[in-house]
C-alpha cells in the first residue's frame, strides 16, 4: 500500500479495540476498490470519548466505526438516520458538510447472515437470548423479515421488559414475548423455533459454557465471535444438531455495509472476504451459500 498526501483516513473507536478484526477486512475492501485510504484502530477510553470524536473531526478523518462501549454515547453526538434512531445506537459515522452523520449497519449485517444461511423465518418462531444494544439491532432486522413470534430470554427481567416495551412501540407488528431464564422454558421454545439467536456475551471467556442445553431443528446465529469460531453458544447449538455460525459473518457483513455507505459503492463481496478471514484465522472454511461462491 502506498501512502501519500492524498491518502484519507478511516478507523474504528472502542475500548478496548486491539482485538478488532475490522482493520483486516476493511483494508481488503480498500485494496479491492483501489481507494487511497487507510483504516486504523483508535483505543478511546469512555472518559475521553467526546474529545476523541472532536479530534477525529479536527484531523480530517472521513469516517469511523464504533464498537463497545461507545455505540449509545456516540449516538447522542451525531446526526443519526432513521434506522439508528429506532435502534438507539450507531456503529458507523461519516463526515458531512456540517458535522458527523451516522447510521447503524449492525442490523444490515444480521439480515445478510440470515439471507446467507438461506433460512426462511416468515411466520416462524424465533428464540432470542439477550436484551442489550445488539438485540435492538437484531429486532430491527427481524421486523423486515416478518417472523411469527419472538421469544426473548434474558437474565435480567427489567432489561427484558424494557426491550419488549421498546419493540412494541417501534415495531407494532412484531410479536415479542418474555421467556423465563430457565431450562424447561428454553427447551420448549427451542423445540418450536426455526432460528436461535445469541446476543449475550456469555461464553466469550475461555472455558465458559452456555447455560442452557439447546435442542430442536433449524439454524442458530451468534452475534459474538472468537478467533477459533467456537463460542459457547455455537458449540451448544452444534451439539443440538443445528447449523450455527458465530459472529464473524455478521461482523464482515455490517462492515461491508459501512464501507458501501462511506464510499457510495456496491457492498463488497462478503463471501470472498469471509473465506479470506477464515483462512487467516486458521478456521474451517465455511462460506455462506446464500452469499454466492467466491474464493
Amino acid at each position: 500500500m502506498k501512502i501519500d498526501g492524498m491518502t484519507t483516513t478511516y478507523g474504528i473507536i472502542g475500548w478496548p479495540v486491539k482485538h478488532s478484526l475490522s482493520p483486516l477486512f476493511q483494508a481488503r475492501f480498500l485494496d479491492q476498490n483501489n481507494i487511497n485510504a487507510v483504516y486504523l484502530p483508535f483505543a478511546v477510553p469512555p472518559e475521553l470519548l467526546s474529545q476523541a470524536v472532536e479530534g477525529l473531526w479536527a484531523l480530517g478523518v472521513q469516517g469511523f466505526n464504533v464498537t463497545v462501549p461507545h455505540k449509545e454515547q456516540v449516538f447522542r453526538m451525531v446526526e443519526a438516520d432513521a434506522d439508528a434512531c429506532r435502534i438507539g445506537a450507531v456503529n458507523t459515522v461519516r463526515r458531512g458538510e456540517n458535522g458527523w452523520q451516522a447510521t447503524n449497519t449492525d442490523w444490515r449485517g444480521f439480515k445478510a447472515v440470515i439471507e446467507g444461511l438461506g433460512v426462511d423465518i416468515g411466520g416462524k418462531q424465533i428464540l432470542l437470548f439477550g436484551a442489550g444494544g445488539t438485540s435492538r439491532a437484531v429486532l430491527h432486522a427481524l421486523n423486515e423479515l416478518n417472523p411469527g413470534s419472538i421469544n426473548i430470554c434474558n437474565r435480567n427481567p427489567d432489561r427484558q421488559a424494557a426491550l419488549i416495551a421498546a419493540a412494541k412501540e417501534s415495531y407494532p407488528k412484531l410479536n415479542c414475548e418474555p421467556l423465563p431464564w430457565q431450562q424447561d422454558a428454553v427447551t420448549g421454545a427451542c423445540r418450536d423455533s426455526v432460528l436461535l439467536i445469541n446476543t449475550t456475551s456469555i461464553g466469550l471467556q475461555q472455558g465458559q459454557g452456555f447455560p442452557f442445553i439447546l435442542s430442536g431443528q433449524g439454524v442458530a446465529i451468534d452475534a459474538v465471535y472468537r478467533p477459533d469460531g467456537k463460542t459457547a453458544f455455537s458449540e451448544a447449538a452444534h451439539e443440538a444438531g443445528r447449523l450455527c455460525v458465530d459472529g464473524l459473518p455478521m461482523l464482515i457483513a455490517q462492515g461491508a455495509a459501512a464501507f458501501a455507505w462511506w464510499h457510495g459503492c456496491d457492498r463488497p463481496d462478503c463471501n470472498r472476504t469471509l473465506i479470506q478471514m477464515q483462512t487467516s484465522l486458521g478456521r474451517e472454511i465455511t462460506g455462506l451459500s446464500g452469499w454466492g461462491r467466491s474464493g
